[in-house]
């Protein structure tokens, strides 16, 4: 039996709109799993960012940490499922608010596509996938960082700078 990150059924109900992108992807679009430390996932999230040292011991730490937080993180993976490589990645993140009725605020983070996929509107499956969960786990919002250089994608999708609200400020350690 495989070990998701979260209940795959939260992925099913989609709009006609995505489910034709996911269709046409050729692609299954599911949760992260246990045995995706043995796929490419590290090295997928690795064509975005610096991951470092992860080990199977540190990685199945933080899957299980995923897991117990139930409703907060949603790791979605696109499969190829004849070779098994992911062919892309995307989480959503939900925050529990007091604010707007103690309302769940949505983030979108980590979205990358392998290099040998790209081009194909995957990018664009991912986050209409996440906008969507965010959308059907009762979130009031979703937001995100970005590079300037993909500033134009996300807008194509519908993400918009907010006057007054386009400051990401960041103290790294």
């Amino acid at each position: 039996m495989d070990d998701y990150s979260f209940e795959p059924s939260y992925l099913s109900g989609w709009n006609l709109e995505l489910q034709e992108l996911i269709d046409s992807s050729g692609l299954k679009l599911r949760p992260l799993r246990r045995s995706d430390f043995d796929a490419n996932y590290l090295d997928l999230l690795g064509q975005l960012t610096t991951v470092g040292d992860v080990n199977r011991e540190k990685f199945d730490i933080r899957f299980d940490s995923l897991k117990a937080a139930k409703d907060c993180y949603f790791v979605l993976v696109l499969e190829d499922q004849a070779t098994g490589k992911l062919a892309g990645c995307a989480t959503l993140f939900i925050e529990f608010k007091f604010i707007h009725e103690a309302g769940l605020r949505a983030r979108l983070e980590d979205v990358v596509v392998d290099e040998a996929f790209r081009g194909r509107q995957l990018g664009k499956l991912l986050v209409k996938a996440v906008t969507q969960l965010a959308q059907k786990r009762g979130c009031y919002k979703i937001s995100l960082d970005c590079n300037d250089k993909v500033i134009e994608f996300y807008k194509s999708i519908g993400y918009v700078a907010e006057p007054g609200r386009s400051n990401m400020l960041v103290i790294r350690f």
